[in-house]
């Protein structure tokens, strides 16, 4: 069973900082892409940022250059590094991990980063 825990999320100013953690606690799978997800009120979910087991990452072109994701395979936990930050990235951010060749697509309870002065 997979279980995603998050945290990291906040109330940050425009052109602040925040860094997300998601530790997968359950089943670990040898080949995996992770990576967060971001919903806005009223928006559908969107790709924010991924990596895979091997280290291969993909960010949404409008995070490029102010997101960083990386992984530690050994704390089975990947993190977002989210610097100047703007009030559009504003959403509910979830952890989400797809084994792949395996069944399965399991997200996090998702958490809260407001930008606002």
């Amino acid at each position: 069973q997979v279980q995603l825990v998050e945290s990291g999320g906040g109330l940050v100013q425009p052109g602040g900082s925040l860094r997300l953690s998601c530790t997968n606690s359950g089943t670990i799978f040898r080949l995996y892409r992770m990576g967060w997800y971001r919903q806005a009120p009223g928006k559908q979910r969107d790709l924010v940022a991924t990596i895979t087991s091997g280290g291969s990452t993909n960010y949404a072109d409008s995070v490029k250059g102010r997101f960083t994701i990386s992984g530690d395979n050994a704390k089975n936990t990947v993190y977002l590094q989210m610097n100047s930050l703007k009030s559009e990235d504003t959403a509910v951010y979830y952890c989400n991990l797809d084994p792949i060749g395996r069944p399965g697509y399991y997200w996090g309870q998702g958490t809260q980063v407001t930008v606002s002065s």
